[in-house]
């Protein structure tokens, strides 16, 4: 099995945004959920309009765990969210496949979007749906340090096993050992 990575560079980010923005807004709204709220994508693809619909936070049911999770919504994409849902049915998924049907794009095609997106922007690392969120786990981390929180948000059984969810490798371990002295 291949392991994906999450991107470690915040310009990579910002190029991967790009790219996805002359897509549409879909695009680079799944890619935004995704890295700033840490769901799994089974969970982002089910979203409808009437579940971000003037709300600061969003409740779900966790698709493989069975576990009620809330997450705000906060700034930039609220913001987001308010400009795409404009003239949108509560009823329509809010990721919704461009085939005409009223039915969310699939993994495969979330994937193709994604993928597609980093590549252009020159990311060689493994690349899958999965590094939304351990894109967003790879940045809390980096901002907070706390990965108590972390292990408790991706409900990981102990901090080892977040730690390597999350890209955090021996060499970046090693940097912040060649920076410590007491």
């Amino acid at each position: 099995m291949n392991y994906v990575q999450p991107i470690r560079d915040k310009n990579k980010i910002e190029e991967v945004k790009g790219y996805l923005k002359q897509n549409g807004t879909r695009d680079l709204l799944l890619f935004t959920m995704g890295i700033n709220t840490g769901l799994r994508i089974s969970d982002l693809l089910k979203l409808k309009v009437i579940d971000v619909k003037g709300k600061s936070h969003v409740e779900i049911k966790e698709q493989k765990t069975g576990k009620v999770k809330r997450f705000p919504l906060l700034g930039n994409l609220q913001s987001m969210i308010d400009e795409y849902i404009k003239g949108k049915l509560d009823c329509e998924y809010l990721f919704r496949s461009r085939n005409g049907a009223n039915k969310p794009i699939s993994r495969v095609m979330a994937y193709k979007i994604i993928n597609d997106a980093c590549r252009k922007a020159g990311i060689t690392d493994a690349i899958g749906t999965h590094s939304l969120r351990k894109c967003f786990g790879y940045w809390h981390y980096d901002t907070f340090h706390d990965v108590a929180i972390l292990q408790y948000l991706f409900n990981h059984s102990s901090p080892s096993i977040t730690l390597r969810y999350i890209g955090i490798t021996q060499n970046e371990v090693e940097k912040t050992l060649q920076q410590f002295e007491l």
